[in-house]
């Protein structure tokens, strides 16, 4: 596996590595913390890989709301190693799975594990299990974080928990972990500009998004992310941008069900010279963080 000082060109700029450390220490103390980060902190892939490095023996179980999200921080993570899913890093979903014996660090989406907790009531080789982004909060997200608090109390006082969000009433959560500590990350700010444009009522949304990206892309530079309400609308704003779009700009969609090659797409950097338009629903606005 490759060491953490591997990874340090790529990741030393990420906020969250200021406070590695002192959540290590926490864990080790009280077994249960709660990481407050902002979006882009680097919370999702660098928390893992240090508990993987620093914490006790044990698999790691990180819990995602979606499944974009939970390919996508798989692979980031393994990359960072230098390996592909299904190594060190493995991911399990409805439908999709690379997992192997070798597979420290298992990214789940939260219905799989509140399955994985009735089946095994002691979590038998687990010693961390990671609830990120717990402020989009769901059903399968509470009643997973009920089991593992009931399987810590009852059977495995050695299972760390720890709790992650950008936006989370903390001190809420730390007093329903038993006053766990509270680990605060700074992030990054960036300048913001608002502008309004109305939509007519008539108008049909798809139509109005694609007139505000040309406008954007004519009088502005670099790439941008739109945000819609569905796949359905994604797809007719695509339609209406196709060729109507400089050469050097590519149209991206993000959404659940595209391929993980189109998702890639869609997360990754624009190449250099080139410049890209994110067609996303919300999940580019609380669960994956999108480069440039």
């Amino acid at each position: 596996m490759q060491d953490r000082a591997d990874m340090k060109d790529e990741t030393r700029a990420l906020p969250v590595t200021a406070v590695l450390e002192p959540l290590t220490a926490a864990l080790k103390s009280h077994g249960r913390a709660v990481l407050s980060a902002p979006p882009g902190a680097g919370k999702t892939t660098l928390v893992p890989l240090h508990l993987l490095e620093r914490g006790p023996p044990g698999r790691i179980i990180l819990l995602e709301p979606r499944r974009l999200a939970a390919r996508a921080s798989a692979f980031r993570m393994a990359s960072l190693l230098g390996e592909e899913p299904g190594g060190t890093v493995g991911y399990r979903m409805r439908l999709d799975t690379k997992v192997s014996a070798k597979t420290r660090i298992e990214v789940v989406t939260e219905g799989v594990f509140a399955r994985m907790a009735l089946e095994d009531p002691e979590l038998a080789g687990i010693s961390t299990v990671i609830f990120d982004e717990f402020h989009e909060r769901s059903l399968d997200a509470d009643f997973g974080l009920a089991l593992a608090l009931d399987i810590r109390a009852g059977l495995r006082e050695d299972l760390n928990i720890l709790v992650m969000s950008a936006t989370l009433d903390v001190a809420r959560i730390a007093a329903l972990l038993g006053d766990a500590p509270v680990i605060e990350s700074k992030g990054r700010a960036y300048p913001v500009e608002i502008r309004y444009q109305a939509r007519p009522p008539q108008a049909r949304i798809e139509d109005s998004v694609a007139d505000a990206v040309r406008a954007m892309l004519a009088t502005e530079e670099g790439s941008i992310l739109a945000f819609l309400p569905g796949q359905a609308e994604i797809r007719r704003t695509a339609e209406r941008l196709e060729g109507r779009v400089g050469d050097d700009t590519d149209i991206a969609p993000l959404y659940g069900n595209l391929t993980r090659a189109e998702q890639d797409a869609a997360i990754k950097p624009a190449p250099a010279g080139r410049r890209k338009v994110v067609l996303a629903t919300s999940i580019a606005e609380t669960s994956i963080t999108i480069d440039g």
